[in-house]
């Protein structure tokens, strides 16, 4: 079915819509954090780079990177219309995600990343990944 808008259109049509995250990963990532009795959590903090959950004791920023906005190096493919946009807007993806990490280590802050894949498949390391560094932080506090 052909577009009814012309590219111009379609380009400003969808320049207006904003993403709100990836809603069902992050709630999967919930109901591990739940289930493993993992807390002192919260989502939608006012923090540089905008982590998808933060734990302000713990110092740490937790991001659950979708395969395909993040490109994925297993499951990120390339659409096929329109390639140089799409090669241009994921290197722009990883090449912000590695400023907030940068920026966020320098404000103090610990980071990790889990791909989307990861949680789906590989939930209990994710949560060993999460645990770690929540435990080794509540230590050197101590």
């Amino acid at each position: 079915m052909p577009d009814v808008f012309t590219k111009a259109k379609r380009s400003a049509v969808m320049s207006l819509i904003r993403g709100r995250g990836n809603k069902d990963t992050e709630l999967a990532l919930i109901k591990l954090l739940r289930r493993h009795g993992i807390t002192g959590w919260r989502r939608n903090q006012k923090v540089f780079g905008n982590p998808d959950f933060l734990f302000r004791q713990n110092r740490l920023a937790l991001f659950v990177d979708g395969c395909f906005w993040h490109g994925c190096p297993k499951h990120c493919k390339i659409p096929a219309g329109n390639r140089v946009f799409w090669k241009k807007k994921f290197a722009a993806n990883k090449t912000r995600d590695r400023r907030v990490n940068r920026e966020l280590r320098r404000l103090g802050w610990q980071v990790v990343r889990i791909w989307e894949h990861d949680l789906a498949k590989r939930g209990g390391a994710c949560i060993r990944k999460i645990q770690a560094v929540t435990n080794s932080s509540r230590s050197a506090s101590r």
